[in-house]
């Protein structure tokens, strides 16, 4: 009885081991759109090409910077594209949150957190 009870709590704890290892799903679809955080924009195009533009830097969205992206299971990824010096800046973030009006993500090496909510 008693090794029947260990094998039961050792399977629980891989099948949590396991599951948490797992790394969520976003629908992409719910990325396109426009989203704010304070004076900067983020807009995410349907064909995974988007603009960013910040208004306190006075630039609007005629102005902004190119992007390509991609959402695979958590991770989002962005390849910015410098006019000045035709190079592509790759930037990698782990979604934490995707709804129809927020969306939240993570650079994990910084330690740094964005929140931004939906505007169009």
């Amino acid at each position: 009885m008693k090794n029947k009870i260990v094998l039961v709590l050792v399977a629980v704890m891989t099948i949590f081991a396991m599951s948490s290892c797992v790394s969520k799903h976003f629908d992409e679809e719910l990325l396109v759109g426009k989203w704010q955080k304070g004076t900067e924009y983020w807009r995410y195009d349907d064909d995974q090409t988007g603009y960013t533009w910040d208004e306190s830097d006075d630039v609007d969205e005629s102005e902004a910077q190119m992007f390509s992206w991609t959402l695979q299971g958590s991770t989002l990824t962005q390849k910015h594209y410098m006019e000045i010096s035709s190079s592509v800046v790759p930037k990698v973030y782990k979604m934490v949150m995707l709804t129809s009006t927020t969306l939240v993500y993570e650079d994990e090496k910084i330690h740094v957190r964005y929140t931004f909510t939906r505007v169009d």
